[in-house]
């Protein structure tokens, strides 16, 4: 398998790594923002494959001015200690366990390239470490990187226990609020394809969210107790390949419906 690879602007080109599966989707979307005439940000390098490695590299052929994680997962970060010592760059994450070089990554924080600045959302649920990124390009157009907050196709997990359903929708609606007031064109996935329907693209997922809690009320008001026995219930038909994400989802919505209960 190989490296594919999309030039979104001529500022901001994504490299697919070759990891295809079924939390993957086709494979992990890594993003290049900046001009390769200059140093770039390179946005989840993705596994560590030395393929996909060299392909980041042959695309930043004026270097890296850091590595960036929109989370810690290996799908997204497992080659970002690599590809930062190729490259002689720092990596900046949320995670300061995950970062080299000094530099964290928090709300607020801009970070400059050619040709855009790129502008960091603190977005938990997914993991508590997940970050979104506003990029607006000097043409104007601005775009969001949502790692694994908002996928491209299907919906993403609430991997529990680090991952929070009532921080996921405060995301969301974050995320909701950037489209509006930034005037955001379109999403740029962790995983899947891009979304030229942001606004309509985050409803979805809150519909979504919101039917999922009112399943997961139903299996408990039918008597089920056990993780497994609601995931009998709710999520009948999954591949057995993603039960366990499956259940994962699980425990972080009744978490969630636990401390509705414990705030009435």
């Amino acid at each position: 398998m190989s490296t594919s690879s999309l030039r979104v602007a001529s500022y901001l080109r994504g490299l697919l790594a070759p990891n295809p599966g079924p939390m993957t989707l086709e494979g992990t979307n890594t993003w290049i923002v900046g001009d390769p005439a200059g140093p770039v940000l390179v946005v989840d390098p993705g596994p560590l494959i030395e393929e996909h490695l060299r392909s980041v590299l042959a695309a930043s052929p004026a270097g890296l001015s850091a590595v960036v994680l929109t989370h810690g997962h290996a799908d997204h970060a497992e080659s970002g200690l690599e590809l930062a010592r190729q490259a002689g760059c720092g990596i900046r994450a949320a995670d300061p366990g995950l970062c080299l070089g000094g530099q964290g990554l928090g709300g607020g924080d801009i970070l400059a390239v050619a040709g855009a600045t790129v502008t960091v959302y603190v977005t938990p649920g997914h993991t508590a470490d997940s970050c979104s990124l506003l990029v607006r390009g000097d043409d104007g157009e601005a775009r969001l990187v949502t790692g694994d907050t908002v996928l491209g196709r299907g919906t993403t997990v609430i991997a529990a226990p680090d991952g929070d359903l009532g921080a996921y929708l405060g995301s969301l609606a974050l995320l909701g609020r950037l489209v509006g007031e930034e005037a955001v064109t379109e999403l740029l996935p962790g995983h899947g394809p891009r979304v030229r329907d942001p606004a309509g693209w985050l409803a979805f997922y809150r519909r979504h969210r919101e039917e999922r809690l009112d399943q997961v009320r139903s299996a408990l008001a039918a008597g089920d107790r056990r993780v497994d026995e609601v995931v009998a219930r709710v999520y009948a038909g999954v591949d057995p390949s993603v039960r366990s994400a499956a259940e994962q989802s699980v425990r972080a919505q009744l978490a969630y419906l636990q401390h509705l209960e414990g705030d009435t």
